[in-house]
């Protein structure tokens, strides 16, 4: 009897903070991952923890941003560790400042990042699942998506990628694709350090502000948004199609 072949899933901003913890836990899941990020080298520490633990996985450097690149780096996942099955859209970059501060470049920047690569990602990723008959793609929204003051451009964002995540819901279901959104709170990671730095806290005061406010009394952390993706991403997970769940410490939307 032949064993099923591992199943492939590609995790975008995945050097670092939740990227890697999504990564690590789809790998421990017994996907085989592809750590995608800006520039290769950085992807290499989250491999080898893959592989330490007895995973496999694929470091792969691309801008989601470049149509070009993109393909490429799908193409090399097909070619590398077999076809796309599972996408997790989370690169992200934040660019944030009041709207009077804000400036075109940088509301462009967070546009192009969060739904230009999600969408980009995205249509190479199908064609690889919709001919398989089976795929599911996961998309990093937020709660700013609500809307929080000095992420205008953020906030769009995140709140663009749940529209975008509904529609291609619709239009891949029949195809055996589900695509759903996760919409964390606040985690602690790099770039929410970077959010208390903007509003002039230390990040250990940010944190136990936070903790204090939220109605589970802690913040969250990459392993939170990791366990939602991982639902998701299971076969037994094929009639949830078209949501958005909120990894945030209480409800939210």
């Amino acid at each position: 009897m032949t064993q099923p072949r591992t199943r492939v899933a590609v995790v975008t901003g995945a050097a670092r903070g939740i990227g890697a913890a999504i990564a690590e836990r789809l790998a421990a899941d017994g996907f085989a991952v592809a750590v995608l990020d800006l520039d290769e080298s950085t992807c290499k520490p989250v491999v080898e923890r893959i592989e330490a633990a007895g995973g496999t996985a694929l470091a792969i450097g691309a801008d989601v941003c470049d149509e070009q690149a993109v393909a490429a780096a799908v193409a090399r996942v097909a070619e590398n560790l077999g076809t796309p099955a599972v996408l997790v859209n989370n690169a992200g970059v934040l660019r944030d400042n009041l709207l009077f501060k804000m400036s075109a470049a940088d509301w462009d920047m967070v546009m192009d990042v969060h739904l230009r690569g999600s969408f980009l990602m995205s249509r190479a990723a199908q064609a690889y699942m919709t001919e398989a008959g089976w795929g599911r793609i996961i998309n990093l929204s937020s709660e700013s998506a609500l809307g929080n003051r000095g992420q205008a451009n953020y906030a769009a964002a995140k709140a663009g990628l749940q529209g975008f995540t509904k529609t291609l819901a619709i239009e891949l279901g029949k195809f055996g694709v589900t695509v759903n959104a996760v919409a964390p709170g606040f985690i602690a990671t790099d770039m929410t350090a970077e959010t208390a730095q903007r509003i002039g806290m230390s990040f250990d005061a940010f944190k136990e502000m936070v903790a204090q406010q939220s109605p589970v009394q802690r913040i969250g952390e990459p392993a939170d948004v990791a366990a939602a993706v991982s639902f998701f991403a299971r076969e037994d997970a094929s009639f949830v199609n078209g949501q958005v769940l909120y990894v945030a410490g209480g409800p939210k939307g």
